[in-house]
């Protein structure tokens, strides 16, 4: 029996995805990083096993409604873990993006601010103290009512509404109208109420121009539809909506994402004259502090923020608040993230710049003995970045905490207490811990890919220098902090833009289109999902999903049933199981927590119904083979020269532990691009085409980037261009070119500071990313030339 104060936490038998029966003992109060490479099973352990477990001994302490729930989302596959504190989750997943929620809102600033407003801000002479709701664009106190506190307004112009004023009504001329049935009842409408539908609209007389496209009225009229002479078109009511009215509510009111795209091509979106882009009622804008309002203070980047702070004097309450809210700043500023402003919207951050800040809220929170549970928090971090971020881990640490992390940064391994390494592949032939102890001791641990990279002194192969075939020139771009900014991009060479987060890195990739001269066919490969809901997978995102669908469906058994190539798709209704409609999962409504998925009570997860599963392929049902992973499906569909290519790809790229059928919702950022990445190269590729990544090798640990650099490098050697945005110095070492963005991020940033071959960027001057660039070299990373 263990101690309660048992100094480590202790897990036995964990059999999470694809954990070998781990047994593995982590220190307490320790940084201690998870690492391994990608599908190794590490993130089945820290989050499937250890913070999992913890949530649901929380759960289990709150109510009994609670533990009904959480006992059929379902707990760990775990013997035993002992020693286990209390954990708090920092992962990377994206809340569901809301124009609302702003860096203010996710780090209390918001909070803070409005308070300093209410309690210590100067007001016009004789207006009355208002409190701190007031001042926030997201309350019905504080929200200027005419654009309910969103700081925009939609309006549209007969500019917008008809494009082409030479057409007829008839003809078309109000682009803006819906098409089939509703369009031509809208015409028949105008037409009863004698308006000339078949003049050019330019013809039309202003004030009847004006009443189609703008009135507020909805007058009903009988219509005598004229149509076709084989039918009989009896009369009816219809009711007139002008051009206006129809966009606005289609904008406003439709579910559907395609409609609203349609009604936003009509609308021009515009600072609102009310407020001003202020999103506040004229009250709460006319009180300030330090001489601005609470709109001007929200738009600083934080680190100015705080210089306009320290300047403000007051009353004790001022300096009470001030100090609060320059606390607060200094720890986000630390994180390197002092060039966002308060009022940057949530959705415009990426997942790691998101971390960053709820980690920057934690070191605020005071918690102590508390497991913080962290997912590559180094994700889209500059080396100079990662530095600040180490030393704000330490100080969670030194606040009485254990540090877990996910990670595959070798100086946050470097940095580490206890390093845990799970390997040693990926997928069924990982799941096992190799080491779990200091980190000097995983040198002599044989078969660690972590070892390899930690210890050894990784040269890159040497590789002749490319010779661009042409410039590519952007510029000068004038956007966000970019002023007057051009610069060049070698074709037919291999580019990586540098620079500290916030420097304008994605700014400057974003204007390369495919308008400029010498790009050929443009291929962007982000980050976004390839899909929101478990329904969207890798092998129907990859298109493989038609051809395994055909090839069950030339089987003896199921030309015998009569079934065709729907039968086993979990889209339509047929072959799905009915009860999941084809997801495999039903959502779990907690009502006081966010909502979950579980598996289906019927199918067990297996999506299908029980006929359709009775159709085998080789010994395997549909079922079985959306179970099976990238690198089994290969040699499964080896004679299948269709399935095989699209497997080959995703092996090329370093997703052979993936499930053909994994969701979309399970997949990392880095995943997702990497499968994007695998559909393009198994199209047949004609003529020079650009590709354009932005940080390929987030969440890739050295050994994958190892094998995802050999493809891109490949695509080069076969005439094409690659431009990638990259942090990862080994990457941009082997690079041909390299474009270093600076020297700081926000304002402080935004200017091309050096560019050149990899050796000439790390001499240059003023640059944050020479000297981290420069140690790679000194190990011997650059390639012979």
């Amino acid at each position: 029996m263990h101690s309660p104060h048992d100094p480590f936490v202790r897990v036995r038998g964990a059999r999470e995805h694809n954990l070998r029966n781990v047994d593995v003992d982590v220190p307490r109060d320790v940084l201690a990083v998870f690492t391994g490479v990608s599908g190794s099973g590490k993130s089945s352990l820290a989050f499937g096993t250890i913070y999992a477990e913890a949530q649901r001994r929380y759960f289990e302490s709150v109510a009994p409604y609670a533990r009904r729930l959480i006992h059929q989302v379902g707990a760990p596959k775990v013997g035993e873990i002992t020693g286990l504190p209390p954990a708090v989750s920092l992962q990377q997943r994206r809340s569901a993006p809301t124009s609302r929620s702003s860096v203010g809102t996710v780090t209390n600033l918001s909070n803070s601010l409005r308070m300093l407003f209410s309690r210590a801000g100067t007001y016009p002479e004789g207006a009355e103290r208002l409190d701190s709701d007031s001042f926030s664009p997201n309350t019905a106190a504080g929200a200027c009512p005419q654009c309910h506190g969103l700081g925009r307004v939609h309006r549209t112009s007969e500019e917008l509404l008809v494009p082409d004023p030479s057409l007829s009504i008839r003809e078309g001329a109000i682009a803006a109208w819906p098409g089939a049935w509703q369009g031509k009842n809208l015409r028949d409408v105008l037409d009863a109420l004698g308006h000339d539908v078949d003049r050019p609209w330019r013809e039309l007389p202003q004030t009847d121009r004006d009443w189609i496209l703008f009135t507020d009225e909805q007058p009903v009229v009988t219509v005598h539809p004229v149509r076709d002479a084989d039918r009989i078109q009896r009369p009816y009511q219809g009711t007139y909506m002008s051009a206006r009215r129809y966009v606005m509510k289609t904008f406003s009111d439709s579910k559907s994402q395609t409609l609203r795209a349609k009604a936003e091509q009509f609308l021009a979106s515009a600072d609102c004259p009310a407020c001003g882009g202020s999103r506040l009622r004229p009250e709460a804008i006319a009180v300030t502090f330090a001489g601005r309002t609470i709109a001007d203070l929200a738009a600083l980047p934080l680190s100015e923020l705080a210089k306009a702070l320290e300047s403000g004097t007051g009353s004790e309450a001022a300096r009470v608040l001030t100090d609060d809210l320059l606390a607060r700043i200094a720890t986000i500023t630390e994180l390197g993230l002092g060039y966002l402003s308060p009022d940057r919207a949530t959705p415009t951050l990426s997942a790691g710049e998101l971390q960053r800040l709820r980690l920057a809220t934690q070191l605020r929170s005071g918690l102590f003995g508390v497991v913080y549970v962290l997912d590559e928090p180094s994700a889209g971090l500059h080396p100079a970045d990662t530095e600040s971020l180490l030393t704000v881990l330490d100080r969670l640490k030194a606040a009485g905490n254990s540090v877990f992390v996910v990670e595959h940064h070798l100086d946050v391994m470097r940095h580490a207490d206890w390093l845990v390494d799970v390997g040693p592949d990926a997928g069924e032939h990982g799941g096992q811990v190799l080491h779990s102890g200091p980190v000097a001791d995983l040198e002599g641990v044989t078969g660690s890919a972590t070892a390899r990279f930690l210890f050894g002194c990784e040269t890159a192969p040497a590789r002749a220098v490319r010779t661009p075939r042409g410039w590519l020139k952007t510029g000068p771009v004038t956007r966000h902090n970019l002023r007057d900014v051009t610069a060049e991009f070698p074709l037919g060479a291999f580019t990586a833009v540098t620079g500290i987060s916030g420097s304008g890195k994605s700014t400057l990739i974003g204007e390369i289109t495919e308008d400029l001269e010498g790009v050929g066919r443009l291929v962007r490969v982000d980050q976004k999902p390839i899909g929101r809901t478990p329904r969207s997978n890798l092998a129907t995102y990859t298109g493989l999903f038609d051809v395994v669908r055909k090839v069950f469906a030339a089987t003896d058994a199921a030309r015998e049933r009569g079934y065709g190539v729907g039968r086993f798709s979990f889209n339509v209704a047929g072959g799905r199981c009915e009860t999941c409609q084809g997801e495999g999962f039903v959502s779990v409504e907690l009502l006081f927590l966010p909502s979950t998925y579980a598996p289906c009570p019927d199918c067990g997860g297996a999506r299908y119904n029980p006929e359709t599963l009775e159709v085998a392929y080789h010994g395997l049902n549909i079922a079985q083979v959306l179970d099976l992973t990238v690198e089994a499906a290969a040699e499964f569909f080896a004679d299948t020269p269709a399935v095989a290519r699209s497997l080959r790809t995703l092996l090329d790229v370093g997703l052979g532990y993936l499930r053909l059928g994994q969701p979309a919702t399970e997949l990392s950022g880095g995943e997702a691009q990497r499968i994007k990445l695998a559909s393009e190269l198994q199209r047949v590729r004609r003529g020079h085409t650009l590709y354009l990544l932005d940080e390929p090798t987030t969440g890739l640990h050295p050994a994958d980037v190892e094998v995802l650099m050999r493809q891109l490098h490949g695509l080069v050697d076969a005439g094409h261009s690659v431009v990638v945005v990259e942090h990862d110095m080994a990457v941009v070492a082997g690079a041909d070119w390299v474009i270093d963005m600076g020297p700081g991020g926000g304002d402080e940033g935004g200017r091309v500071v050096a560019s050149g071959p990899p050796e000439a960027v790390a001499g240059a001057e003023g640059s944050r990313t020479a000297p981290y660039l420069a140690r790679v070299a000194d190990g011997g990373r650059f390639r012979s030339r």
